[in-house]
């Protein structure tokens, strides 16, 4: 089984995992690996065929809620666990990035692989799956706040999103946590250009999961 999470350095929307497990010995899809280096219509076009080719998909999100409340790295491994442990029969896991404290304990045996997206297969199926997924819902959320572009930039921190945040303000789906939206929130001004979309951990340092 390989695992992976989307949307970690979004300003707006929840991040999402995704866990899928691809048949042993199985030949396979061409094209998939890490969905950063796919286009849109590339991942469009894998993800039915991983649906269909995987044995099992689970997905996993924590909310903007839960983001804000214990900071981005607790909120994507809590989306990491949810997916994983929404599969049941699972003997061990990949993830991407580096290894999380007490991760076992939640989903069994595991192994990290820092860049995993790009080099394990199941792990760049599921960075797929969850891209798509996320990509779909951010569409879907657009229309309710048309200042944003999410429709074309995810959530991300685009220059049009950011200048939408500085004519528009925030909506109840941005990350108050982030540099930048909570610039807006305390009335602060930020350069329109500052790359701002880490965010700013409020407990102790701790390696943090690629993202993807």
């Amino acid at each position: 089984m390989g695992a992976d999470a989307v949307g970690v350095a979004c300003l707006a929307g929840p991040v999402l995992a995704a866990a899928v497990v691809m048949p042993p010995r199985a030949r396979r899809i061409p094209g998939v690996r890490d969905s950063k280096q796919l286009t849109r219509a590339q991942r469009e076009r894998l993800f039915p065929i991983i649906l269909r080719r995987a044995t099992a998909v689970g997905l996993g999100a924590a909310s903007v809620a839960e983001i804000d409340r214990m900071n981005i790295y607790h909120a994507t491994n809590l989306a990491m666990r949810r997916a994983i442990c929404r599969l049941h029969d699972r003997d061990h896991v990949l993830i991407d990035g580096l290894r999380v404290h007490r991760f076992e304990e939640s989903v069994g045996p595991y192994t990290a692989i820092v860049k995993g997206d790009a080099r394990c297969y199941s792990i760049a199926a599921a960075s797929i799956v969850a891209k798509v997924v996320r990509d779909r819902l951010m569409d879907r959320l657009a229309p309710r706040h048309p200042h944003y572009g999410w429709e074309r930039n995810a959530g991300y921190a685009t220059a049009d999103h950011r200048q939408g945040i500085e004519e528009h303000g925030i909506t109840p789906l941005h990350r108050r946590s982030f540099a930048r939206v909570r610039a807006v929130v305390l009335g602060e001004q930020l350069p329109l250009d500052l790359d701002d979309a880490t965010p700013q951990p409020v407990v102790e340092r701790h390696s943090v999961l690629l993202p993807a």
